[in-house]
């Protein structure tokens, strides 16, 4: 399982330091989008009810907490702090981006 051993917080975007050597970049605004709390994605269909539209393109982070280990937690600058996102989509969403 690729774990996080660093994580930037920087103006232009989320800088992740993988176990296995692999930096990734992310833009405040992909990573916020992928949010699956209810108030993002329908608890019920699994259906996305935001729309990447309805997110700030200036949204940023400003703080993170690990749970447990296998996510991480952003508070974002439009106050959402209920999003949890497991290392798992985070480095799936890098290899997708470099694609």
């Amino acid at each position: 399982m690729n774990i996080p051993e660093e994580i930037k917080l920087l103006p232009d975007g989320i800088h992740i330091l993988w176990n296995d050597g692999v930096w990734c970049s992310y833009e405040y605004r992909t990573v916020r989008f992928q949010c699956g709390c209810a108030h993002c994605v329908n608890e019920m269909t699994g259906v996305r009810v935001i729309s990447l539209s309805e997110i700030n393109s200036d949204i940023q982070a400003i703080d993170y907490m690990y749970i447990g280990k296998y996510a991480v937690q952003f508070l974002w600058t439009d106050l959402h702090t209920t999003g949890i996102y497991p290392f798992e989509t985070l480095r799936k969403l890098c290899e997708t981006q470099n694609e």
